[in-house]
């Protein structure tokens, strides 16, 4: 079909539909029944494992694999996103990362502890496609939507993104509790990840059919010099970083307060099923995810709210306000015991999760410099994102597996949210 002009609201409306389609799997997978599956697997045997020589407590492995994940999607995501602005295919590249992650998910339906090591790659496999996807459909953001209507329409997909995947949450739910015994209960989690899959590759080809194929038009084909074209874009990235105060600025905030928030968003539930105290297994299944719809319902909210707060006070105060939220949160999380507690919280976190990451893909996108290469400029974004979960992600599990307890770690995790709010206030404020 002929590609729709920048800014026109069907295109912006399919953009922010693939929100709908892969946040599936941040719901499911990263934060709602797997990590309740993961920690129902070691129910009768602890929560520690052998695993790569090594006796790992589980929560720390998993947070290791993850770091590892994010590791490999830091290094490859510049390479593919030069390839991907300089042949003009980022859209193939998209639907290869999408369908890595939903046919990982699907493979998730086998995972148990007699095959650890095949279980631990599709949890891989899923955080690549997921991630590795985002990188190049953020970097459509410029591409089909005008400043103006950047913040608006990336608080849209967000909030797609809560809606369509609370959805899915609820039939899952609807799907374990309804079952008969344990058993019949880790059927139906396998069976919701299959259902994941499903999800993410069928809402998904709304998205494919609107958005353009890229920012150029060429038939050039894979040479060395090209494949290495994204280490010189992303070096020349670096370059104009050191004559764009601004923006160099912003990144090196968002780069410590994304350190924070995506590892407890990671974490959370892991954190929620070893340290609070539910009276009975049961209580604690439905309570973790009762917690999650929780945290994505309130975050639809934060996030309109979030999108009109930057409206009236500016997109840089209005982080800084974020930011100082999530480090109270982390400094009274080391006093969290009770499922009221933890309700609070999720409501807590809802608000300003789903606040934080809208405004901050849309900031950094008004913040870019005219150009053409806006895959290479997200692909910097990305890294930086990448390359701060890794050093939360490994901070946590390094503490969870010397304390035995995730407490220390969430606690010190304020620490980065104090560093944001400092860097972020020498960002000009308009």
């Amino acid at each position: 079909m002929t590609n729709l002009p920048k800014g026109s609201k069907k295109l912006l409306n399919a953009w922010a539909f693939y929100d709908w389609a892969n946040s599936v799997y941040t719901l499911t997978i990263a934060s709602a029944v797997f990590p309740i599956f993961y920690e129902a697997l070691f129910s009768d045997r602890g929560h520690y494992i052998k695993v790569f020589g090594l006796e790992l407590k589980n929560s720390a492995l998993i947070s290791f694999v993850t770091a590892f994940a994010f590791v490999f999607v830091a290094v490859f995501s510049p390479l593919l996103s030069g390839i991907a602005d300089y042949v003009g295919n980022k859209k193939s590249f998209m639907k290869f990362f999408c369908y890595v992650g939903a046919l990982s998910c699907m493979g998730l339906y086998w995972f148990d502890l007699e095959n650890i090591y095949i279980g631990l790659l599709f949890y891989f496999l899923g955080l690549i496609g997921y991630w590795g996807s985002l990188v190049f459909y953020n970097s459509y953001l410029p591409d089909i939507a005008f400043p103006e209507q950047q913040d608006k329409i990336s608080a849209k997909g967000y909030s797609l993104g809560y809606i369509g995947s609370v959805i899915l949450l609820i039939v899952n739910l609807i799907m374990i509790m309804g079952a008969a015994n344990d058993e019949a209960k880790m059927q139906a989690m396998r069976y919701s990840f299959v259902m994941v899959g499903v999800w993410w590759i069928l809402f998904s080809q709304y998205t494919y059919y609107f958005l353009p194929k890229g920012n150029k038009e060429t038939n050039q084909k894979l040479s060395k010099q090209i494949v290495f074209n994204g280490f010189k874009e992303l070096k020349k990235v670096w370059a104009i970083l050191q004559d764009n105060i601004p923006l160099k600025r912003y990144l090196g905030g968002f780069f410590v307060s994304s350190m924070a928030v995506q590892t407890v968003m990671l974490v959370a539930t892991y954190f929620g099923a070893q340290e609070i105290q539910w009276s009975s297994k049961e209580e604690s299944t439905i309570g973790l995810i009762i917690c999650i719809l929780i945290i994505q319902l309130v975050a639809v909210i934060g996030a309109v709210l979030t999108s009109r707060a930057s409206e009236k006070f500016g997109n840089i105060p209005t982080l800084i306000g974020i930011n100082i939220i999530w480090a109270v949160f982390c400094a009274l999380a080391f006093f969290i015991t009770l499922p009221i507690h933890f309700y609070v919280m999720a409501t807590v976190v809802g608000f300003v999760m789903g606040g934080i990451q809208a405004l901050s893909r849309s900031t950094y996108s008004k913040l870019l410099p005219e150009t053409e290469d806006t895959a290479s400029f997200f692909s910097f974004y990305d890294v930086a994102e990448k390359i701060g979960i890794v050093i939360g992600m490994c901070l946590y599990g390094i503490i969870d597996q010397i304390t035995g307890s995730p407490r220390l770690a969430i606690v010190f995790l304020a620490a980065f949210f104090v560093i944001a709010i400092f860097l972020l206030r020498r960002v000009h404020k308009k």
